[in-house]
């Protein structure tokens, strides 16, 4: 089971979160411009890097708070976390052996 830190709860299973997808996509300013193309590119087209990866995330069964996420998608490991408050807390690593 993967484990997430909710930056308000501490660390709950992956089952009582929801991922938003990726994080700081910009919503186009003058939407009534934009052709169907460009409408739908920012709708639906999304990055999916291997590698580190930024992600918005949803505490649904908690704190109902969003949070986003900085995630390894190769070994799914969550470097650290952002609220919309304050910017990227690193998480300590439990394990011996991994750097901070």
């Amino acid at each position: 089971m993967l484990l997430i830190e909710c930056p308000w709860c501490g660390p709950r299973a992956e089952s009582e979160f929801s991922c938003g997808g990726e994080a700081d996509i910009a919503r186009p300013l003058d939407t009534e411009k934009l052709t169907d193309k460009e409408w739908g590119d920012y709708l639906f087209m999304r990055k999916n890097p291997r590698g580190v990866h930024r992600e918005q995330w949803m505490h649904t069964q908690g704190c109902r708070r969003w949070f986003m996420a900085q995630r390894d998608t190769v070994s799914y490991a969550f470097q650290g976390y952002e609220t919309f408050a304050r910017p990227l807390a690193v998480m300590e690593q439990k394990e011996e052996g991994q750097s901070k």
